[in-house]
């Protein structure tokens, strides 16, 4: 990073304050969010082995659909948290009804595609004959939540720009809730099956975006900002969020590598990459928590025309993104031979699973500087550079994961690849923090 002047311990105390607000909230809200998808199958599980396996298809492309578009939230948190610093209130909620009227318009050109292609979707996906029925049915009716679940993104960012982050997770905490609720009702009281679970899923996304519209609408109303569509200010989020999902989109490639690479090294090891790739998502939520934090704070510093605070702010999260790496590794070491048994008995899956829980243990310090360099350059709006970085990386990190099969090392090589992979983002982002170039001050960058 660039050199920034020694700062007061006071003042680091204050970073520090500031990271602890935002980070902890958000963290418990990223958790919440696959609940959502654990809650489902635990229920519609009870149904069948074929509805499972159908709620597993459609579960797996909405993931995919909603995920792509998670620049929603990235851009609209950086946008609105600059016109924060800048102290013009009205102008940030003025873009975060941008943000939410793109999320609207997205949303429903889903919808559009979705139904009409569900069936051909699942097959995509190698659902078998049984199962295929089902996931047609829950794509189909949860795709009607789509516009909810993009419109939730988008004024999470909201008020993530806002410097809350509490608010989105008391909303994730009782749609949980209320997905559980509905799901038992329509499943089994109603006796609707897998369709039960589908519609109880979009009755919830809608409350929870019912409930975000009420708090932005009021802030809107509150401070005088329109809340009436703007062409212009629609285009200027869609052109925002167009290089973070390039790279959203890189990034899903790289996984997808992954994923497809185990399956050609064998069942056990394709079981074991399972377990092993939802740890690490898990740990993911933990560090991408402090990046959300980021964004947030340093949006507000270049607004507010800071770029010593901009500076400072970001070495300390840094820090504190080491340091939460290294406790996470220590905590993988320790607690893997307890973890893998959760998943499976099967001593092939458990003996490729444990020496790559050691290597992704290891990475958790590159991990930490990765997410919180992306969550700073996030929040200075400085998505074209992270584009590009990502591209960069699947380039670096599709053939050597390719080579893996022909050269050995299985699994565990499988996941140095991963790690050569975070080691090539951190490469990028800290050369790019280095530079200065991502201080740009100003109300709009």
């Amino acid at each position: 990073m660039t050199q920034a002047p020694a700062v007061p311990k006071t003042a680091r105390r204050k970073h520090d304050r500031e990271i602890i607000a935002l980070a902890v909230p958000a963290f418990g809200a990223l958790v919440a969010e696959p609940l959502f998808v654990l809650a489902d199958s635990a229920i519609v599980g009870h149904l069948g082995t074929a509805q499972l396996a159908g709620l597993g298809v459609a579960s797996a492309l909405l993931t995919t659909a909603v995920s792509i578009f998670v620049f929603l939230a990235y851009a609209t948190t950086a946008a609105v948290a600059r016109r924060v610093g800048a102290g013009d209130l009205q102008a940030a909620i003025r873009q975060g009804m941008d943000g939410i009227w793109l999320a609207l318009i997205l949303g429903a050109a889903v919808i559009a595609v979705v139904l009409p292609t569900a069936p051909a979707l699942v097959d995509l996906f190698g659902a078998s004959d049984t199962a295929a029925p089902y996931a047609v049915t829950y794509l189909r009716i949860s795709s009607l939540g789509i516009p909810a679940m993009l419109v939730v993104l988008a004024a999470t960012g909201v008020l993530r720009g806002l410097q809350d982050t509490r608010t989105p997770l008391y909303v994730a905490i009782g749609g949980f809730v209320a997905n559980g609720v509905l799901n038992v009702g329509l499943v089994y009281g109603a006796d609707l099956g897998i369709a039960g679970s589908a519609w109880g899923t979009v009755i919830a996304q809608f409350g929870m975006a019912a409930v975000y519209l009420f708090v932005v609408v009021r802030g809107a109303k509150r401070h005088g900002a329109s809340l009436r569509p703007d062409v212009a200010g629609i285009r200027a989020c869609a052109q925002a969020g167009a290089p973070l999902l390039v790279r959203t989109l890189s990034l899903r490639a790289i996984l997808m590598i992954a994923t497809a690479v185990a399956a050609r090294l064998g069942d056990s090891d394709v079981a074991a990459h399972q377990i092993v790739l939802s740890l690490w998502s898990l740990l993911a939520f933990a560090l991408d928590a402090i990046a959300i934090a980021g964004q947030a704070i340093i949006g507000r510093y270049l607004g507010a025309g800071d770029p010593d605070g901009a500076r400072a702010v970001c070495r300390r999260m840094v820090q504190w993104g080491i340091a939460s790496g290294v406790v996470l590794g220590l905590l993988v070491v320790l607690a893997r031979p307890v973890f893998i048994p959760l998943f499976t008995s099967d001593g092939s899956v458990q003996d490729a699973a444990l020496p790559a829980l050691v290597v992704i243990a290891l990475a958790q310090p590159i991990c930490g500087i990765v997410f919180v360099l992306d969550g700073v350059l996030m929040g200075a709006g400085d998505g074209p550079y992270l584009a590009w970085a990502m591209i960069v990386t699947l380039a670096a990190f599709t053939p050597v994961a390719l080579l893996v099969p022909t050269f050995g090392g299985g699994l565990t090589a499988l996941w140095g690849a991963m790690t050569l992979m975070m080691a090539v983002r951190m490469l990028t982002l800290w050369l790019r923090s280095r530079s200065g170039r991502w201080i740009v001050t100003g109300a709009t960058r």
